[in-house]
């Protein structure tokens, strides 16, 4: 029985984003890479644990997401490693981060 390819998701939100529309699964010689889009951080939360459910064992977040976005991403899967594209102020969210457009920037 050949053992199961390891899943790496990349996930970038924008408003209108559907995850089960808006997905492309890559299959690799080493991995299965899942690119998907969320509408916000909650769908991004609801998401992220269906993922880990499916045998997802990494993250990549997309720019977009800001400190706040990434933290409940990370809280979510419970110690599935959490990497992140970094834009402090991205250039496609008129110079703001993911908090800021948001609004739950403390």
């Amino acid at each position: 029985m050949t053992e199961a390819k390891p899943k790496i998701v990349f996930m970038f939100w924008t408003a209108g984003a559907d995850p089960v529309k808006h997905r492309a699964d890559f299959e690799l010689d080493s991995a299965i890479l899942i690119a998907l889009g969320v509408n916000d951080y909650d769908q991004a939360v609801s998401t992220a644990k269906d993922l880990v459910k499916e045998g997802a064992v990494a993250f990549e977040l997309c720019a977009g997401f800001g400190n706040i976005g990434t933290a409940r991403v990370v809280e979510a899967v419970k110690g599935v490693p959490v990497g992140v594209v970094r834009f402090d102020t991205h250039p496609l969210l008129g110079g703001k981060s993911g908090d800021q457009v948001l609004g739950v920037t403390p």
